[in-house]
């Protein structure tokens, strides 16, 4: 459980961390990408962002632990992305900042 509180925290910082309106949905596909999709066709729509091999190694290597998170847990952890999501496209950014 530990590691989904990590995926939410980082994505949260993310999409307040300076983004735009545009960003955020992408940061939300990645992520739920990142619960649901398997490793190598994961690996090849993270390689889009033409990062360094060990940093898409590593990615895969923190992947290995999510694939463990029970697809019950995963399931409430897009629900609530979904949630942030629409929060984050239909008020804006600003809306997520403290």
């Amino acid at each position: 459980m530990r590691l989904s509180l990590s995926v939410l925290l980082v994505t949260l910082a993310l999409c307040s961390y300076g983004a735009t309106d545009i960003i955020c949905p992408s940061v939300f596909t990645d992520i739920a990408a990142f619960l649901f999709v398997p490793d190598l066709p994961y690996k090849a729509q993270i390689q889009k962002y033409n990062a360094p091999d060990e940093l898409i190694e590593a990615k895969l290597q923190v992947k290995q632990c999510t694939n463990n998170i029970t697809l019950k847990n995963r399931l409430l952890l897009s629900e609530i992305l979904a949630k942030l999501s629409l929060k984050c496209t239909r008020l804006g950014l600003s809306s997520l900042l403290p």
